[in-house]
Formats: structure tokens, C-alpha cells, sequence
């Protein structure tokens, strides 16, 4: 006997969890985490640990944005389950990032490489994507991009923008002298200079160019791509390797490789070259850039022992101005192609055009995060419309105004290669409304209006103002859902997708049913299925109105009503409609409401009808439905 009442008890706690885990369901799915997370708990509590129920309620934590929370639940469901969906891993590792776990962060992203292998969120894009190209031409869809082609450009190349303390340095073969390059035909290339002036509207102008003011920098063959110390003292730049004598310095076969020289401003001259020990006249060393802290130099070179064609490697800056070893920087960057254009932003992420990572044609601009403490090192391809399906190369930015400049042979362009301008800045719009009272049109100041997105996550968090009005600034090209609560109301919600439309407003008014007009708490009828009175989970989430109503009034006491239509027996409707006033009556017991509130709970059958669908009538179901009704009148006037 003592086994068949604890099996009846086990089923009976299994059947309430079940039922919890289904309500909590239905209030996730609708962006009710707070309800959501009480609900799971409870059901856990109630010994239900699933993988379903752990991993929702990490979700329900993440999505706002409590992290310490997520990670615990998230922890909990990978340690309890096997097969974890990969999503889930994902999340834990950005929830431990969230809260600066990063150890153990690391050792699950190792664990989902492995059993992620190739996402894209790994490895900053998948090669098995069939539309990877269409996304690198529309990655900055959410971007305004400003490009411009600059004024001072010529019919040859310019190329390799720098910018210090308002001048801009550069390389151009725009020079008039007799002398040409054989492989373009084009003058040797030179280091110019010219001054950048802000204006007030947020555009540039751009001096006059002139050959830099140095004393032994440009000569008669090829010198470009600077790099200058933050104290302005020391720049390093490209030219092409020569005698003492001024001409050119050729190996075994004739070839006339790159040397990396530095030379010093003094009175504000540049003066004092000097090449670098690390060059070599068997290959080729240029393209120099410096770290923020200046204590690094990279460079790109050909020499033996590299990946490819030419590689980026890296050497220490020791503070009595010697040099380490160049070290290459690995697979992380370097390719069997060419590798080139290094720079390296204020930030620390590292810039460089490659064609042997995935790329839109030739030379494409990449940034990676080698540079820091990040377990994404990867290469991302930064997309159109700085890559092109020509030569996009030599990056430059300023991180404090999201402008800068890069080079490209593009065919829009005035010569071979041209310097681009840019300028970014996020494509916005705003999502507004207003808040009023469904019945009455009535505005309602103080709705508690959240914006989510996509994923169920919510973003931001506003109440409307006296003319129940609320905006958000939201990003261009995605879809969110805005949510409405206020206190004694029924939430609202809609979706908007917005635009690549800069700045568009985008209206969404809200409409909040009121729960409490005049003596009674109003919510959407709720339903038993035929026959029963058993609480269905749909009536349920219709009870939890109900709840939240008598926890916000704490003084409030109520009666039940419940009514059925004039079908059936009248004596088996009055007693099947008691049957389920006082299972309406338990369930909001069970739900923590004392018994004291809740005087009555008392089913009157067919006997107060509110249409003339008496017994043999022709009504349709509707007006049978009408009648079908359960009511919660308020007896306590004095509600708290």
C-alpha cells in the first residue's frame, strides 16, 4: 500500500512539473523570462532537470543579460546531459567571457572546435557556405561607408596613406622626372606630404602635395609606406635597395629587392637615414609599421623559411634602439600567397591585405586580433566596399573618428592605384509609439516597454513618458519585438523589421488591456476541454493574469465564478461548473495565494445565461461559447 501512495505521489509531482514546464514554455516563447525562470525553478525544485528545462533557463538569463546566472544553468545542463547542442556551449563560453572566466572559457571553445567543427563564429567565415561571397560584398549593409576618391590622385600610382599630426604622407610616382620604372612605365615613386584641415560640416581638405622635407629620403628610385614613432622623431619607410653611389643594388639573377631605412627629424628635417640590419640584399624587407607601444616593428619580406611569396614578420624594438630576430607571425596570418600591408590600429587589431585567405579578387583587406588576448585570431575579411575585386590594400584608421584612408586599382579610380578616403558610421533608425488603453484609447504613461531581438534577447529597457510615448535607436536591417507591461494590464507586443534606410522612424503603437474594470479582474476566457475541469496549460497562462493581479494587491480578496452553456443536463452543468471553479480556485492556490483570499469559488451552470440559448435552442457556437465563461469579482474595494 505505502508503494502504491508514493507511486501515485511520484506521478502526481511528475505530472505538476510537466504541467510548470509547459507554462514556463509558453512564457519564453512570448519573452516572459522573469515568469519563465520561476516557473523552470520551481519545476527543478520539483526534481525536474532535463536538459530542456536547464538549458531554458540559462537562456532565459542570457537573453537579459545576467551572465553569472546563464553560466551557472548552462554549467549545470552540460554537466547533467551528454550531447548538449553546440549552441548551447556557444553561449557558456560567452557568458564566461561575459564574467571573466576566461580560463574556462578557453577550455570550451576547445571542446567546441571539436564538436563544432568550421563554424563560422570559430573561424570568421565557412568555406561550405554557398553564399560566403555575397556575404563579404554586403558586410557593411549595416554601415554607412563613405568613400571618397581624393583630389590630389593622379594618372599613376598613390598610394600608401599615413597620417600624423594633421599631415598625411603617401607615395606617388606623379613626380616629373625623366626617370621611369620599368615594370608600369610609371616615375619612380616618392614620399609626399600635404596638410589635412577638419572641417566644421565633418569633411576633409587637403593642402597642396610636396616631396617630403627631408635630406636623403627620396631619391631616384622607388621609396614608400611609413611608418613614423609617436614622438615624431623617428619615421621608418620602403626603398628600393642602392649603393652608396645612389644607384641601383642587384643580386645573382638582376633583382633589385626592398631595405627598410629609418631616419630622424632634426629641425624639423628629416636627416640621419640609416638602413635596418635585418635587410638583406638577397631579398626583399619592406612595408614597415609599427605597434602602439612602438616597441614592435612588422614588416613584410620574401625571405627563405617563410609560407608564401611574402610574409609578415615581426622584430623587437630593444630600447637602445638595436633589433631582435624577426619572427614570422605564423598561420594565424601568413599564407602560401602574399601577405602585406601591415598596420596596426590604436586598439591593437591588426590590418593586412592578403590573396591567399578568401577574398573577392587579388589584394583584400583583413583585420585579426593577433595582436591580443583573444581566443578568435582568424583573419576577417572586412568586406565590400573596402575590398573590390582588384588590388585593396594599405589600411589606415583613426579609431577615435571611424576615418581613415586605403589604397586600391579599382577601375573608378584617376590612376593605377588611388588613395581612398573613408568614413564610417552605424546605419540607424528609431522604433516609437505610443502606449494607450485598449478599450478606451486612454494614453498610459509608465508602460514598461522592452526592445528584443531576433534571438529573444532584450536589448533595452524604457517606461513612456506623460504622453505615453517611447522611442529606441535601433540598427539598420533587423527585425525586433516590442513588449509592453504595465501593472494590472495584459502585455502587448508587435515586430518591426527595420530598413538600410539611414535615420527612417519606424511607428509602433501599443494597446493594453486593462485586468481590472470596475468590480472584476478581466482576462481572456479560459477553456477546459469537453467534459473535464481539469486546468489546460492555455488556461493556465490566462490564470497567471490572475496571480500577478493578487501579488500586486496584496490586500485584494476575490470570489470565482464559473458558468457553462445550456448543452448537457442542468443538474451535471452546475455541478461540472463547480467542478472547475474550484479547480480554477486550486491552481491559483497552488500558485502561493492564500486561501483567506479567495472567499468563494462556486459554479452556476446553465442558471444565469447571457443570451436566449436555453436548452433546445438554435444557437451557433459562438453564442454558446458566450455563455461559457468563468468571472473574479473583487470583493475588497480598498486595493493596495
Amino acid at each position: 500500500m505505502k508503494t502504491k501512495i508514493l507511486a501515485f505521489v511520484i506521478v502526481l509531482s511528475s505530472t505538476f512539473s510537466f504541467a510548470q514546464t509547459k507554462l514556463a514554455d509558453k512564457f519564453f516563447e512570448n519573452y516572459g523570462y522573469v515568469k519563465a525562470i520561476e516557473l523552470y525553478e520551481k519545476a527543478v525544485e520539483k526534481g525536474t532537470n532535463s536538459a530542456h528545462v536547464l538549458t531554458r533557463l540559462g537562456d532565459a538569463y542570457y537573453n537579459n543579460s545576467n551572465s553569472e546566472k546563464a553560466a551557472y544553468w548552462y554549467e549545470k545542463a552540460l554537466a547533467e546531459h551528454k550531447n548538449i547542442e553546440a549552441e548551447y556551449i556557444y553561449k557558456y563560453i560567452q557568458s564566461l567571457r561575459s564574467i571573466g572566466n576566461y580560463k574556462e572559457a578557453d577550455v570550451w571553445f576547445k571542446k567546441l572546435s571539436e564538436a563544432q567543427n568550421g563554424d563560422s563564429r570559430l573561424k570568421g567565415y565557412n568555406p561550405d557556405e554557398v553564399d560566403i561571397f555575397d556575404k563579404l560584398t554586403s558586410k557593411n549593409d549595416d554601415l554607412i561607408v563613405q568613400i571618397e576618391n581624393l583630389p590630389f590622385n593622379t594618372e599613376n600610382s598613390d598610394f600608401g596613406s599615413y597620417m600624423f599630426n594633421n599631415t598625411l604622407y603617401f607615395a606617388s610616382s606623379s613626380s616629373s622626372d625623366s626617370k621611369v620604372y620599368n615594370w608600369n612605365k610609371e616615375p619612380f615613386l616618392d614620399i609626399f606630404q600635404l596638410e589635412v584641415t577638419d572641417e566644421d560640416d565633418g569633411s576633409q581638405s587637403y593642402g597642396a602635395s610636396s616631396k617630403i622635407n627631408a635630406d636623403g629620403i627620396n631619391t631616384d628610385y622607388h621609396e614608400a609606406s611609413i611608418a613614423i614613432t609617436n614622438d615624431g622623431k623617428t619615421m621608418y619607410f620602403t626603398r628600393d635597395n642602392t649603393t652608396k653611389r645612389n644607384r641601383l643594388k642587384y643580386d645573382k639573377e638582376g633583382t633589385t629587392h626592398l631595405q627598410i631605412y629609418k631616419a630622424t627629424l632634426v629641425n624639423d628635417q628629416w636627416t640621419d637615414v640609416e638602413e635596418l640590419p635585418f635587410n638583406d640584399d638577397l631579398f626583399s624587407t619592406g612595408h614597415p609599421a609599427l605597434s602602439p607601444d612602438n616597441k614592435t616593428l612588422y614588416f613584410v619580406s620574401d625571405r627563405d623559411g617563410g609560407l608564401g611569396q611574402t610574409d609578415i614578420y615581426s622584430v623587437t624594438i630593444n630600447e637602445d634602439s638595436t633589433y631582435g630576430e624577426p619572427q614570422n607571425l605564423g598561420d594565424d596570418v601568413n599564407t602560401e600567397g602574399r601577405e602585406m600591408f601591415p598596420f596596426i590600429s590604436d586598439d591593437n587589431t591588426f590590418y593586412f591585405s592578403s590573396d591567399g585567405h578568401l577574398n573577392l579578387g587579388l589584394l583584400d583587406i583583413f583585420q585579426s586580433n593577433i595582436l591580443k588576448d583573444d581566443a578568435t585570431k582568424a583573419p576577417i575579411n572586412i568586406g565590400a566596399p573596402f575590398n573590390s575585386g582588384y588590388d585593396d590594400f594599405a589600411y589606415f584608421i583613426n579609431n577615435e573618428t571611424q576615418k581613415g584612408y586605403f589604397s586600391s586599382n579599382r577601375p573608378e579610380g584617376k590612376g593605377s592605384d588611388d588613395i581612398y578616403s573613408y568614413s564610417v558610421t552605424e546605419c540607424r533608425q528609431q522604433i516609437t509609439g505610443i502606449a494607450r488603453e485598449k478599450r478606451t484609447d486612454i494614453i498610459l504613461s509608465g508602460v514598461t516597454v522592452q526592445l528584443i531581438d531576433e534571438t529573444g534577447k532584450i536589448l533595452e529597457e524604457v517606461t513612456t513618458a506623460a504622453d505615453g510615448s517611447y522611442t529606441f535607436d535601433v540598427e539598420c536591417g533587423k527585425t525586433y519585438t516590442i513588449l509592453g507591461s504595465k501593472t494590472d494590464y495584459v502585455d502587448d507586443k508587435g515586430t518591426i523589421t527595420t530598413t538600410n534606410e539611414n535615420g527612417k522612424v519606424n511607428e509602433l503603437d501599443l494597446s493594453l488591456r486593462p485586468l481590472i474594470m470596475d468590480n472584476q479582474i478581466v482576462i481572456n476566457p479560459i477553456f477546459f476541454d469537453f467534459d473535464k475541469s481539469n486546468i489546460r496549460t492555455d488556461a493556465e497562462y490566462e490564470l497567471e493574469n490572475i496571480i500577478d493581479v493578487l501579488r500586486k494587491h496584496p490586500e485584494m480578496i476575490i470570489k470565482i465564478e464559473s458558468h457553462t452553456d445550456s448543452r448537457g443536463r442542468d443538474n451535471y452543468n452546475l455541478k461540472l461548473s463547480d467542478r472547475r471553479a474550484k479547480s480554477t480556485r486550486d491552481y491559483l492556490l497552488s500558485r502561493d495565494i492564500s486561501p483567506e483570499r479567495i472567499e468563494s469559488a462556486i459554479g452556476f451552470g446553465e442558471t444565469q445565461l447571457l443570451n436566449d440559448c436555453g436548452n433546445n435552442s438554435k444557437c451557433s457556437e459562438e453564442e454558446h461559447q458566450l455563455n461559457r465563461r468563468s468571472y473574479f469579482y473583487i470583493l475588497d474595494r480598498d486595493r493596495k
